[in-house]
């Protein structure tokens, strides 16, 4: 009984579009005062225990790093480097924008992050080319959720916090993945482009393309400096995001010249909102995961799934199902936030590698982000581009459907996950 109040309250909250935050904390103050019998004095503490991870430390400086990007030049030097790289092939804006996207990954983390500073970009260049408003917002959209799969990765950081699973093995689980998302989405684009006829921009001349690759050359330390530092051992994830923001700080004021001072204050702003809107989310989950625990809940589901089958292929099977069906119902960090320790004692149990399962879930969360009626991304691309939710959705199915074929590759090929983290740190 006590189960199903903890659970039908926050799914109420949720309906009534309390924040998801508030939802969970509120869901276990209600279910705490309904039992009686624990002091609420464990809300304060769960909810401090809930974020006292020294790898979450990394996330404000993950977004900070990105949002240094955006605004300070950078993200205009990789899209030139883009479109000398692929500018020529036939839907050339489309290649340059799924490029631009696996390069920013390696130096954000942050799908909505890419999804802003690539959409400011290449949405306008997009449609002064020729291109329909809607296919762009849609690509742009789809593109951005290759960062948070492609080393460094927030959500990586928060799996990694929440399980202990080592965040170094999940930033080199997620380069196969990731690299498969981009090619994938460029065969949609080539098949588009050539269905509707779009041309190729062509290519940059010589001396034009030497000078994009050479003004990018700076950018491209980033990822070097990032996970270069992580898996030399020189630095953990926190402290490489911390050396990122540096690093994108001196490029953006200093050697760009693109970013003042006052600028710099109001992106130190915008970061803080969103690491506090993320950081409550985890804290409230903190404390709502360990009611559940308390109760059960993960053996219950993990009895449910094993009374269906006990081959992890169906058990891997079943949970993308459920995992695509919440992704268009729940914000993606609180399903992170909330599935992942009951996920864990599934996947233990019948003995899936909790690295290749972090990627899956991360994947399958990704393109949770481009589904009405919360996907965060979505709604920033109907922003900028100026289209509806249903034009969106109808664009960039062509997109999710080769997201989803990745999807089902790592699933059921884990050596494409799980072969780098072997091969550089051991089994």
């Amino acid at each position: 009984m006590m189960p199903l109040v903890l659970i039908g309250v926050l799914l109420l909250l949720m309906a009534l579009e309390f924040p998801v935050a508030f939802a969970m904390t509120g869901a276990s103050v209600i279910y705490l005062l309904i039992r009686g019998d624990i002091p609420l004095v464990v809300v304060a503490q769960r909810i401090a225990v809930g974020v006292d991870s020294f790898v979450l430390l990394a996330i404000p400086f993950f977004f900070l790093a990105g949002e240094l990007m955006n605004q300070g030049g950078i993200t205009k030097r990789l899209v030139d480097l883009a479109q000398a790289l692929v500018g020529g092939i036939r839907g050339g804006l489309g290649h340059v924008t799924v490029v631009t996207n696996m390069i920013m990954a390696g130096m954000s983390g942050s799908a909505v992050a890419d999804a802003t500073g690539t959409g400011a970009v290449l949405i306008p260049a997009m449609v002064e080319a020729g291109y329909p408003r809607v296919f762009s917002a849609a690509l742009v959209g789809a593109a951005s959720t290759i960062g948070p799969v492609i080393p460094p990765s927030i959500p990586f950081v928060i799996y990694g916090g929440i399980t202990g699973v080592s965040v170094g093995r999940l930033f080199l689980g997620g380069v196969v993945p990731g690299v498969l998302m981009g090619v994938f989405m460029m065969g949609a684009v080539f098949v588009v482009a050539k269905r509707r006829g779009y041309r190729a921009e062509g290519w940059m001349s010589v001396g034009d393309a030497a000078r994009s690759i050479r003004l990018a050359i700076p950018v491209m330390l980033f990822p070097v400096i990032i996970l270069g530092g992580i898996f030399s051992g020189i630095v953990t994830p926190t402290e490489a995001a911390v050396i990122a923001v540096v690093y994108a700080v001196f490029l953006s004021m200093i050697f760009y010249h693109e970013l003042t001072p006052a600028g710099l204050v109001r992106l130190l702003m915008t970061v803080a909102g969103n690491t506090a809107r993320i950081t409550f989310i985890i804290a409230s989950a903190g404390l709502y995961g360990w009611l559940l625990a308390r109760e059960g809940v993960p053996q219950m589901f993990t009895d449910f799934f094993l009374s269906i089958s006990r081959e992890p292929w169906a058990i891997l099977l079943m949970v993308n199902v459920l995992l695509l069906i919440l992704g268009c119902l729940m914000e993606t960090t609180a399903i992170l936030v909330i599935l992942t320790p009951v996920l864990m004692n599934l996947i233990t149990k019948v003995g899936i590698d909790p690295v290749h399962f972090g990627v899956v879930l991360t994947l399958n969360l990704m393109i949770g982000l481009l589904t009405p009626p919360v996907g965060m991304v979505l709604y920033v691309m109907v922003s900028l581009a100026k289209v509806t939710v249903t034009e969106f959705t109808k664009e960039c199915a062509v997109f999710m459907a080769a997201l989803v074929v990745v999807l089902g590759l790592i699933t059921y090929v884990p050596g494409l996950v799980t072969f780098l983290p072997n091969l550089v740190m051991g089994r």
